[in-house]
């Protein structure tokens, strides 16, 4: 007997296995079971996936659905991992509390670098790993080194399409080769999403702007958020947009939307904003938006990519000063949506839908700075970070680097131009390195 078990948190990444299934990319199985995880910070609060509105549409392509949280109870999914001594212990506790039996296991999982995924894999030893992913983060470098027990076990990474050309760069250390989820596969299962009866506001083509709750990641204050919502309204008016759609983040606090709404009275707009919990791709399909604008959200490559809805960035230079340490796993998703995409304020660039690269150049970027996040886990591409930064770097693309990132890693860009004789000078070098005998000799 074979088990496939398919670990989702969200309902983007369920319609994604959904639409993965749809397109046959995995092998038929005697049973499929969907893992249910709440990784909120406070799971009984807050609803998990199975129900979520739309949920009912996916249902029908697994034989049953299992939440992870009231099996490890009363550990959270997000915070546990076994430890090495129990995973045979757990195992059988998984296999008696899911009726597995001793039917051979295949798993499908997203964010295999941290729980719950890694921790689901150590405790099925033997299992084979597909890792689906369902965002931006695919196209960077894999967060942490991994156990090799768990990466060599790994036969591929599912992806949607987001980025057309571009080509992610997870797990590539393991030889893991990235495939495909159809894209008509995935809009037809939000198709399916955008049917369901929630109560959706009635209003055509309007702006549409995302929030994600960044100061929850300590990457903005919650002023500054609020601010960032603030200069979306602005600008998105500023371009003739008087009716506005407001889709904050389920866990903001409900002072972002009052700010909103003041300023919107203040400025003349017509604003919603939106209570129901919806994937922004039900709003495509449902309203049709004129604009769509966000930050760094994934949803704004899915507007573009997929629905061929017109985009702005807004804010993406703040948070890739901000984001600390360097590699910070959301670097990429910024890296990519500031240089794919046109800034909200330059009015001539989101008419024509104009970002800053193409596909190609967004390529050599993002490898590069992919290897400035991660050098140990990917050494082999220094030398196209090399060649990158001997190229490119200027004044553009200095946003994308830290020049201590770059010292620590001796690459180019480390010094400044006019400064680069000092390493080559044997004067500088001696006293450099009196300097430094004197300082030892003070300090013993």
């Amino acid at each position: 007997m074979s088990v496939q078990i398919f670990q989702a948190s969200t309902l983007y990444g369920a319609a994604t296995l959904a639409a993965a299934l749809d397109s046959g990319c995995f092998r038929p199985a005697d049973r499929r079971i969907l893992l249910v995880c709440n990784n909120a910070a406070t799971p009984e609060t807050t609803p998990g996936l199975d129900e979520t509105p739309g949920f009912e549409r996916l249902r029908d392509r697994f034989d049953d659905v299992v939440s992870y949280n009231e099996t490890i109870s009363p550990f959270h999914p997000g915070g546990w991992s076994p430890r090495q001594d129990d995973t045979v212990l757990w195992e059988r506790h998984l296999r008696l509390a899911w009726n597995l039996g001793d039917a051979d296991v295949e798993l499908a999982v997203e964010s295999i670098q941290v729980n719950p995924a890694l921790g689901i894999a150590q405790i099925f030893t033997g299992a084979p790993v597909t890792v689906y992913a369902d965002g931006l983060m695919s196209y960077g470098p894999t967060r942490n080194k991994l156990d090799p027990l768990v990466g060599t076990r790994i036969d591929r990474l599912l992806h949607l399409d987001l980025v057309p050309g571009l080509t992610p760069l997870l797990l590539t250390e393991f030889g893991v080769e990235p495939e495909l989820v159809p894209t008509e596969a995935f809009t037809k299962v939000l198709a399916e999403l955008a049917v369901t009866g929630e109560e959706l506001p009635d209003i055509e083509e309007p702006a549409l702007l995302l929030g994600q709750y960044l100061s929850a990641l300590d990457i903005l204050s919650a002023d500054e958020e609020e601010d960032l919502h603030v200069r979306m309204l602005r600008g998105a008016v500023a371009l003739g947009h008087t009716r506005v759609v407001f889709k904050p983040h389920p866990s903001a606090p409900a002072r972002f939307a009052r700010t909103l709404e003041e300023e919107a009275e203040r400025l003349g707009a017509e604003l919603t904003v939106l209570d129901t919990p919806v994937l922004a791709e039900v709003l495509y399909q449902r309203t049709r938006p004129a604009l769509v604008v966000g930050c760094f959200s994934t949803a704004l490559l899915t507007a573009s990519a997929l629905y061929g809805l017109p985009v702005a960035r807004v804010g993406t230079e703040t948070l890739l000063d901000r984001l600390a340490p360097y590699e910070n796993s959301n670097r990429i998703p910024v890296t990519v949506v500031d240089a794919l995409l046109p800034e909200l304020s330059d009015e001539a660039a989101v008419t024509a839908q104009r970002g800053g690269l193409d596909v190609t150049a967004l390529d050599g970027l993002v490898r590069a700075v992919g290897f400035a996040m991660q050098p140990k886990i990917y050494p082999g591409l220094r030398k196209a970070a090399e060649d990158y930064l001997t190229a490119h770097l200027n004044q553009d693309t200095w946003r994308y680097f830290k020049r201590r990132r770059l010292t620590s890693l001796a690459l180019p860009g480390a010094v400044p131009a006019q400064f680069a004789f000092i390493p080559r000078n044997a004067t500088v070098r001696r006293v450099a390195r009196r300097a430094r005998s004197l300082k030892r000799a003070t300090l013993g």
